[in-house]
Order: structure tokens, then C-alpha cells, then sequence
């Protein structure tokens, strides 16, 4: 198994929308690909409740059988139109993949 996190601070303002908005829209854009991407095993994305210099705003925690279905998922045309609207409102990103 693979799990994939990814952890993402966000503009002030971006494409014309506020933080909480756009992190509240890549929640729901995210939340959305399991049903439309073959081989996600666990999705979540949450959104940061306590801010800190330190914090991120929106955190995504995601599992798959493999690394090659999870590289399928990262190529997939739906995940690929959360890549463009994602890269528009952040700031700075992190993320880390491992097997266990």
C-alpha cells in the first residue's frame, strides 16, 4: 500500500476568492475524485483549524494499492483539473509518499 500526503499553505486571495474560499473549493474538488478515478482506496482532505506560522491550510491524506495506480490517479484528466486550479491559490506545498 501507498500513502500519499500532501500538505498546501494558500494565498491570501487568489482567483478572485479568499483563503477559507479556496480551500473550502479544493476540498470539494478533491473529495470528488475517488468517485470519478479507478483504484483510490482512502481520501481526506482537512482543513486547518488552529493557525500558526508553522500551519498549512489544507491537508490531503490519500491511500492507493500501488504506486503505479497512484502515479494513474496523479495523471488522470479529473486530478489534473484540480492540479490547474490548485497551483493558481498556492503558496508554498509539501508532500511525502510512502509504502507500508
Amino acid at each position: 500500500m501507498l500513502k500519499h500526503i500532501v500538505m498546501w499553505k494558500l494565498k491570501d486571495e487568489a482567483e478572485g476568492a479568499t483563503k477559507a474560499e479556496n480551500a473550502r473549493k479544493m476540498q470539494q474538488m478533491l473529495e470528488a475524485l475517488p468517485a470519478k478515478i479507478p483504484g483510490v482506496l482512502t481520501l481526506e482532505v482537512g482543513l486547518n483549524v488552529v493557525d500558526g506560522p508553522t500551519a498549512s491550510d489544507v491537508c490531503l491524506y490519500s491511500e492507493f494499492p500501488s504506486l503505479e495506480v497512484m502515479l494513474a490517479y496523479q495523471e488522470h484528466p479529473e486530478h489534473q483539473k484540480c492540479v490547474a486550479f490548485i497551483k493558481g491559490v498556492v503558496a508554498e506545498r509539501r508532500a511525502v509518499d510512502y509504502t507500508c
